[in-house]
């Protein structure tokens, strides 16, 4: 399923954009005057393939997984906390939970490997090829599902003790970064846990010598289940031409090794915000993505981009319900 998906995966329409910018033009306000949530408009119109691509509905995955390099301390949590935040999620008491309601987003929480951790990274791969390839084509079968039962816009969270430390390593190995200058306090490690993973990430990239090349070879080696299934998603929601939401480090790790597999899939990507996390904003200037929001965010589960889906959703009513100069009798500046 993955090389023919990558296979489908085509650029988003310009042409679309285009002439969705002419319609914004032609709104009641001077050319260019709502800034970036224009930007947005076209961006859709052109991940949607029509410069008329009407209101979406959202769906938020969160893809929650337990990590082995964890047991190196490089957490403020113990890994219980995993599979005590899933039931909070499955409660609805969460705060991603909280947004995606206030939003009007459907919640979709996947166990992508809670209790079944992956391997230790500062001893060899997280885990095999094949256990890569099998989250990855899990999350392009849900980007499909999600396309079937009408979502527009998929948001991409997630959930896992320790997987800032994988996302860091992930990105350290594919940008390619030192170590220090991809790790951050997670979840709020003090100075020596922050040295301390420092240390980890460069041990992982010792011990499991990849190939950037082989983006799926990096993802088995220092990844995480969750971050493989959130690849798939990405990549799927690109062959069916979903809008594809980023949150934070984690799912930008995610985006990344996605990017690497088909750089296409960069066009239906939009990046809600940028955390504290240091190698966030490096793994968003390499994709390219200006992020919309900067709250010093830092808590994931896709908070962040449930946050921003307001701003997706007003850019999609500007482009359908705005009046025109014609249709409101208002003189156009540029006649």
């Amino acid at each position: 399923m993955i090389t023919e998906t990558l296979a489908r995966i085509r650029p988003a329409d310009v042409a679309a954009a285009q002439t969705a910018q002419a319609g914004l033009d032609a709104k009641t306000k001077p050319r260019g005057s709502l800034g970036r949530i224009e930007e947005l408009a076209r961006r859709i119109a052109a991940i949607r393939g029509t410069p008329t691509p009407g209101r979406l509905a959202a769906a938020v995955v969160v893809a929650a997984a337990d990590h082995g390099v964890a047991g190196e301390g490089v957490s403020a949590y113990p890994q219980e906390v995993t599979r005590q935040m899933l039931a909070n999620f499955e409660s609805g008491g969460a705060a991603v939970c909280v947004l995606a309601r206030a939003a009007g987003a459907s919640l979709h929480v996947v166990d992508a490997g809670v209790g079944h951790p992956t391997a230790n990274i500062v001893l060899g791969p997280a885990m095999s090829r094949a256990d890569a390839e099998e989250h990855v084509t899990r999350g392009i079968a849900l980007a499909g599902e999600l396309a079937r039962d009408g979502a527009g816009i998929v948001a991409l969270g997630e959930m896992g003790i320790a997987n800032t430390t994988s996302a860091a390593a992930l990105s350290a190995a594919l940008l390619p970064a030192d170590a220090a200058l991809v790790c951050g306090r997670g979840t709020g490690l003090d100075d020596a846990g922050l040295a301390r993973k420092i240390d980890v990430v460069r041990r992982a990239l010792a011990v499991n010598i990849v190939d950037p090349a082989d983006p799926l070879l990096v993802l088995a080696a220092l990844g995480g289940f969750e971050i493989a299934l959130l690849c798939g998603v990405a990549l799927g929601a690109a062959e069916e031409r979903l809008v594809v939401l980023l949150d934070g480090f984690i799912t930008g790790a995610a985006a990344l090794v996605a990017a690497r597999l088909a750089p296409e899939t960069v066009d239906f990507m939009v990046a809600a915000h940028v955390s504290p996390e240091p190698g966030h904003r490096l793994v968003l200037d390499d994709l390219g993505l200006d992020p919309l929001l900067d709250l010093g965010l830092r808590l994931g589960e896709g908070s962040g981009a449930a946050l921003a889906l307001p701003l997706l959703h007003a850019s999609l009513a500007v482009l359908e319900d705005m009046a025109t100069f014609d249709s409101a009798g208002v003189t156009d500046a540029c006649r």
